[in-house]
């Protein structure tokens, strides 16, 4: 299996080894890790002292730049789904079929906490690591939105598709991507 993977990744023009497919995916693994906490971190933060409306809007702002901060070393990384709220966010078709794939995983009973995917794709190593609903995002992402959130998210996202959400549900992927060196 090792030498149809290091084949397969030479036909592609790119020069790498099982071990460097695992040394990246513990890379990404790690900068997701970080995305994801420090995201919930400020949403919470924001959340317990001035309540869900000004959470929204520290989303809208703190979300890209934090993103933007890990985008370092070759590594780019973000956030995407089935059902964005921000366009920018949109998922190409790797992301898309990923998504669907971590759907049906998480449908068949796998841990949507250990649900991920990697692999190279012009020379390019993408991983995506599943972001499930948590309880604290049925708040801006569930079925049930106060009126208020609603009205926040629209004046921030006018086509809005992240809703109707229940906890444990795909809510979407970080999203990582490096350039390989030939």
């Amino acid at each position: 299996m090792r030498k149809l993977v290091i084949m397969y990744l030479c036909f592609f023009g790119v020069s790498l080894h099982a071990g460097d497919m695992e040394s990246l995916t513990v890379e990404a693994r790690s900068q997701s890790k970080i995305l994801g906490q420090s995201l919930m971190a400020v949403l919470k933060t924001s959340i317990q002292s001035e309540g869900p409306e000004a959470a929204i809007t520290v989303c809208n702002l703190n979300a890209p730049d934090i993103a933007g901060s890990l985008s370092q070393a070759d590594w780019r990384v973000g956030r995407t789904s089935l059902k964005i709220r921000n366009s920018d966010n949109a998922p190409d078709a790797w992301e898309k079929q990923t998504l669907n794939e971590f759907n049906d995983r998480i449908q068949a009973g796998e841990n949507p906490m250990m649900v991920e995917a990697s692999k190279i794709i012009d020379g390019e190593f993408r991983y995506m690591k599943a972001i499930p609903t948590a309880e604290m995002c049925v708040t801006c992402h569930g079925s049930n939105v106060a009126p208020s959130v609603a009205s926040k998210i629209h004046e921030l996202y006018p086509v809005d598709q992240a809703v109707g959400f229940n906890v444990g549900d795909l809510r979407g992927a970080f999203t990582l991507r490096k350039t390989l060196q030939d």
